[in-house]
């Protein structure tokens, strides 16, 4: 009798435990940090300057818009652009836990010269508004891509999207649904599901409702494909990296070997710059 007790409590914890999952997972799953949202000029990025992007839900997001450079000085931001002067654009979408302000220096280290690039802290991060979601965030991620063929000096026919780790989502669902140039993901999972799974192994897979489907939108994508992935990642398996690259039908994965998930830029940072430029100027050149 008293054996068919504990089953029923241990049950009933199970239970417990797994309701309470499904009723907060996007707030486990999106910490969504809160951080004021420095002047660029201030985190050592010249020509730029904050944005404030509306999505259409009505959310207001905030953050930061680098000209090309040829379109200003290294100091100032331009008091009008040329629109004779078409440059290719970037949209860049961060990790979890991170937030525009966080990304400065990496900003300032990958930004590649002559291109416009959009980053913008996600709802409920940095100081945008709203709640984190999945549904808010493919939201946020069209907003942005709004915002950047809407820039006169901006080509839209050249417009590469860049995800790392969450932001992977982000620009595989843009990448999925705009004619973009070329898509580059760091450190890319396989689902939300796939990532549950990973880490809290007991959940029932009826359970997860944050989706995050990668392999779905990299299957969809047609645009030139770059997967970076370190060996050694400690948060997204290297094999989860490969099954999207593969998915994507990516002209190249790179492996970094000994190289952690928030370790790409750290671990091999020449090899990882030149990566990275070679891939995207190379997928506009064939644009032009």
């Amino acid at each position: 009798m008293n054996l068919i007790k504990l089953l029923f409590a241990g049950l009933a914890i199970y239970a417990c435990l797994v309701g309470l999952l499904w009723m907060f997972q996007e707030r486990i799953a999106f910490p969504a940090p809160r951080r004021p949202l420095p002047d660029p000029a201030s985190m050592g990025i010249a020509a730029a300057e904050r944005v404030s992007v509306t999505t259409s839900d009505g959310v207001e997001l905030l953050g930061w818009y680098l000209y090309p450079d040829q379109l200003a000085e290294p100091d100032s931001v331009p008091d009008q652009v040329r629109e004779d002067v078409k440059s290719p654009g970037l949209i860049w979408f961060y990790g979890n836990y991170e937030t525009v302000g966080v990304m400065a220096p990496v900003i300032r280290e990958l930004r590649p010269p002559g291109w416009g690039v959009l980053i913008l802290d996600i709802r409920g991060y940095g100081e945008s508004g709203g709640t984190a979601s999945e549904a808010g965030f493919y939201l946020d991620a069209d907003a942005a891509w709004g915002f950047m063929t809407s820039r006169p000096e901006i080509d839209a026919s050249r417009i590469a999207v860049y995800g790392r780790s969450l932001g992977t989502a982000l620009a595989l669902h843009v990448a999925a649904s705009k004619p973009v140039a070329a898509v580059i993901l760091e450190a890319p999972f396989t689902s939300g599901t796939d990532m549950a799974r990973a880490f809290y192994w007991w959940v029932p897979r009826f359970a997860v409702r944050v989706k995050l489907d990668n392999i779905a939108n990299a299957e969809l994508i047609e645009a030139p494909l770059l997967v970076l992935h370190g060996s050694d990642d400690e948060i997204v398996p290297v094999e989860m990296g490969r099954a999207v690259a593969e998915a994507g039908r990516a002209q190249a994965f790179q492996v970094y070997e000994g190289v952690g998930h928030n370790e790409m830029l750290l671990g091999d940072p020449e090899r990882y710059r030149g990566d990275w430029m070679a891939f995207i100027e190379s997928a506009v050149e064939d644009r032009e």
